[in-house]
């Protein structure tokens, strides 16, 4: 007598949840690199948001503060929007 075959588990998709995401755009500031900017811009808005998603560096510049160089990024950045919770 030939044995049935159990029937697999579905798997779950995470694309099956739906979400939103809100974008705002952040300016991070350094005086050593852009990359450091970002980085202190990220540091910075992650204390007060949560669940962060995407970073997305959208412009670089530097900013002359009498004979210091001030580096600035600006990013957009996307985090899950939670609602009244």
């Amino acid at each position: 007598m030939a044995k049935k075959a159990k029937p697999k588990a579905a798997k779950k998709s995470r694309a099956a949840v739906p979400a939103v995401y809100k974008v705002i755009e952040i300016v991070g500031t350094s005086r050593t690199s852009w990359a450091d900017a970002a980085k202190n811009a990220i540091e910075s808005a992650s204390k007060s948001l949560r669940d962060l998603r995407v970073a997305e560096v959208d412009k670089l510049d530097a900013k002359v503060e009498g004979s210091t160089l001030v580096y600035r990024a600006k990013l957009k950045v996307s985090f899950k929007y939670h609602g009244d919770d």
